[in-house]
């Protein structure tokens, strides 16, 4: 059986946010170039459906971000992380997994699965849509699964 995780609310929030920011600027430059380019009246209706494209993307986006995209999931043989900047490594076996450990990056709380052959990945626990303890102890079981007892913590 395995365990998925997706984005939390307030991270699809924030990621909407900064997607309506962009649409507002590109809605700008392009009813400054409208204004200096075209003749007069041409850019009002461009711009109306330019603002409810870029919106109704947003709310799509937001939408499947947060119903849909799996960040981590588990499965009995392994992790895999997607969507993560600077996650490391994407994906490995649990018998891969030297240990994992709690820490702060970046200001963010973190599980840090550190491999064999010293690589790691990174998950900020905050982008869960999960307690950080639920999501702990379900990866320590995993590991405890995957090949005897493992640290984390």
């Amino acid at each position: 059986m395995s365990s998925r995780y997706r984005f939390s609310a307030p991270f699809v929030v924030r990621l909407v946010g900064v997607g309506v920011v962009l649409v507002a600027v590109v809605v700008l430059l392009l009813v400054v170039l409208g204004a200096v380019f075209s003749p007069r009246g041409a850019v009002g209706l461009g711009v109306v459906l330019l603002v409810a494209l870029g919106l109704l993307l947003a709310v799509v986006a937001a939408g499947i971000l947060a119903r849909r995209a799996t960040v981590v999931r588990f499965d009995e043989t392994g992790y895999r992380v997607r969507l993560v900047r600077g996650a490391g490594v994407a994906q490995a076996e649990w018998r891969q997994v030297e240990d994992a450990t709690t820490a702060t990056v970046g200001g963010a709380r973190c599980v840090v699965l550190r491999l064999r052959d010293g690589r790691s990945t990174t998950v900020p626990v905050g982008l869960l849509a999960t307690r950080s303890e639920d999501f702990v102890e379900d990866l320590r079981s995993r590991l405890n699964q995957g090949h005897g007892y493992r640290r984390v913590g």
